[in-house]
């Protein structure tokens, strides 16, 4: 039997570590739907239409060292605009959400375009600030040449890019719940995600 967790939110919010602290409390598989972009993100740096690129994807491409750099993340949500790259990838997200055994994605749009009958929607959250220094921490971290400024630049840049695109915008599913973690800890965040699931896989039939 399948069951859907959607989490969604911006960049750096901590949805990532949620979901992958989710998927092994319930042993659900994982997918961070996000990789799939930066994938496709990471061929367009090197002369890749995005379009071709997502079309010519295969798991291997998700496995690259680079995905995590700030300018595949930059690349990424530019492809992200395109319907064309959005539609390619949206039966390989499908499908892994109904496999059998349970199912966490994470990404922008799960619980409003990918699986809109999601068991579970999450949206998670934090001010751009709060986001930005983790991710400033995180890139400077691995050795990556950035600045405070910088990425707080990239931060609003990118949200205003995922809000305003015409194709699947980031917005908060209407019966998705809100999880702010710019005062949360990690811990006290995924507490209260597991809260919400447990509540309706113990609901289940």
């Amino acid at each position: 039997m399948s069951f859907t967790v959607a989490i969604d939110g911006p960049a750096a919010a901590g949805k990532g570590t949620l979901s992958k602290a989710v998927a092994a409390h319930f042993g659900f598989a994982h997918l961070d739907t996000g990789l799939l972009y930066r994938a496709v993100g990471a061929k367009t740096l090197i002369g890749v239409p995005a379009v071709a690129a997502a079309e010519a994807l295969v798991p291997e491409d998700l496995l690259a060292d680079n995905l995590r750099t700030s300018d595949v993340a930059q690349a990424a949500s530019k492809a992200a605009v395109i319907p064309e790259v959005r539609a390619l990838l949206l039966d390989f997200q499908r499908a892994f959400a109904r496999r059998a055994g349970g199912a966490v994605l994470d990404g922008r749009d799960i619980g409003t375009v990918i699986c809109p009958k999601a068991d579970v929607k999450l949206f998670v959250t934090a001010s751009a600030e709060v986001r930005a220094e983790r991710r400033y921490l995180e890139l400077s971290g691995n050795g990556q040449d950035v600045t405070r400024d910088g990425v707080l630049a990239d931060v609003k840049q990118r949200d205003a890019r995922d809000r305003d695109r015409t194709t699947a915008p980031l917005v908060a599913a209407d019966d998705a719940v809100i999880i702010d973690t710019s005062n949360l800890s990690i811990e006290d965040a995924i507490a209260r995600a597991i809260t919400e699931i447990s509540a309706k896989t113990d609901a289940r039939p």
